[in-house]
């Protein structure tokens, strides 16, 4: 099991318990350093005090399974407006909404596309364009984030 799924079946419990819904958790290096990052929201959104309850939540948790042979800095974060769609949730939230798709390889000699999600599956998406309706593998997607206009 990878340590991000660990964490999560760990952590899951508590974080539903305070009222917060556990989003996603990453466990990446970056530079020198690791980082054990849980992404929460609520319906309410997310303040740095909520942050701070879970983190110390889930503290004693992490400590007594030792899940993590390395050292790590805990990190609870929103997921922010711009969170990936990663998650069959993530889609249905999106549906009928614009999303910003960027690929890992060109279709029709372009890597990114914009278009408003109109259904999706296990597999795939399909966003509406002006022209067109583009059906994407999710494996074929790099990022799939809701569009923002500022």
């Amino acid at each position: 099991m990878k340590t991000a799924d660990t964490v999560q079946a760990l952590t899951q419990g508590a974080i539903s318990a305070l009222g917060f819904e556990l989003i996603d958790v990453e466990f990446l290096k970056e530079q020198a350093d690791w980082v054990l990052t849980l992404y929460i929201d609520s319906p309410n959104g997310i303040t740095i005090d909520d942050c701070e309850r879970v983190s110390r939540a889930v503290e004693p948790l992490l400590d007594a399974a030792d899940p993590i042979p390395q050292f790590y800095f805990l990190s609870v974060s929103s997921p922010g407006l711009d969170r990936p769609l990663k998650k069959d949730r993530d889609f249905e939230r999106a549906l009928n909404k614009k999303v910003d798709v960027k690929l890992y390889a060109p279709q029709d000699k372009k890597k990114e596309f914009s278009g408003t999600l109109v259904r999706f599956d296990a597999d795939s998406f399909t966003i509406a364009q002006a022209d067109k309706e583009r059906r994407i593998l999710r494996k074929d997607a790099a990022n799939v984030r809701p569009h923002i206009d500022f």
